[in-house]
């Protein structure tokens, strides 16, 4: 799942593309009559939702983009905002598109730069058309992402972003705004907490693991007794793999792409995750890495080097 450096690169190429364009036309295949879920109500994946969502936002000129926690956020002058959710699978790409009305498929021009044709870009389910002819499409192989509408000035108080928890890379977020977080919860393990949504926002898989490779902490430590040298390590790791991963332009190793269709490049520089049965590659320590199951969602770490603290 992309997580906040994919969706930081994903909203900075937007902010450079969309700000002053109007939306002339909006596509999709995800719509349908009834749907299994009461929170796909409220997204494009009900074709009712979808027909008012298009009414809606055609016309609308862009005036930003912004992300919050692992949320796309794209903010109108008609005071509307269009939230997108990337989920497992999900990513935006801008370029020029041809719909094929009889296979009823989107697909990159064939002039198009080469990277808009890499197999990852090819399962296109929205399409966003502006008025300088080009278009904004959604590829999402698992057809897991989230697409809907919001007020601008109510949307941080919606289902979708109420309660999220702070952002790791704000200014105003110091090492005891940190504690005080992480301590909402002081029996999780300090792996399941970190990806808690409610407690940090925007951290994932991949970003926890090499964080905590960093900060030399076991995965299943408890946070009520992970020692304070340990945690203001961790808060600092925390930092540096965050902005590392934005610096490379994202993850890569699965479907992640930018806006322009190309790979970022974090997962050339994984200390840890998805490494295992490798040497741990810490100066002085002889571990191999291993992988395990914690809270439900894999963890990669050095039993050697990485202290748990239980």
């Amino acid at each position: 799942m992309p997580e906040l450096p994919e969706v930081t690169t994903t909203v900075n190429g937007l902010q450079r593309v969309l700000p002053s364009l109007r939306i002339s036309d909006v596509w999709t295949d995800l719509a349908k009559k009834t749907v299994s879920r009461s929170d796909f109500e409220h997204t494009i994946k009900s074709e009712k939702f979808f027909k008012n969502f298009k009414k809606s936002i055609i016309g609308a000129k862009v005036i930003n983009v912004e992300r919050r926690a692992k949320n796309i956020l794209i903010n109108l002058n008609n005071g509307q905002t269009i939230l997108i959710h990337l989920k497992m699978t999900g990513h935006l790409i801008y370029g020029d598109y041809v719909y094929n009305k009889k296979s009823n498929i989107w697909l990159p021009h064939p002039n198009e730069r080469k990277s808009l044709h890499d197999p990852y870009n090819r399962f296109v389910h929205v399409v966003f058309a502006f008025n300088n002819k080009r278009h904004l499409a959604f590829c999402d192989s698992r057809k897991f992402g989230k697409v809907t509408l919001l007020d601008t000035k109510s949307a941080h108080d919606t289902v979708h972003l109420r309660g999220v928890g702070p952002e790791p890379l704000d200014k105003n977020f110091n090492f005891t705004d940190f504690i005080k977080a992480l301590n909402n919860k002081p029996n999780w393990p300090i792996k399941q907490i970190l990806m808690d949504q409610y407690t940090i926002a925007g951290i994932g898989n991949i970003y926890s693991d090499e964080m905590l490779w960093i900060a030399s902490i076991h995965p299943e430590s408890r946070i009520s007794k992970i020692p304070n040298l340990y945690l203001k390590n961790l808060y600092r790791a925390m930092q540096e793999v965050l902005n590392k991963g934005i610096d490379f332009g994202g993850d890569s190793m699965s479907d992640y792409r930018d806006i322009n269709g190309e790979r970022g490049k974090f997962q050339n520089h994984h200390n840890v995750y998805q490494k295992k049965g490798e040497g741990c590659g810490k100066r002085g320590c002889k571990g191999v890495i291993i992988r395990s199951i914690i809270g439900g969602r894999s963890a990669h770490y050095c039993p050697t080097h990485q202290k748990l603290f239980n």
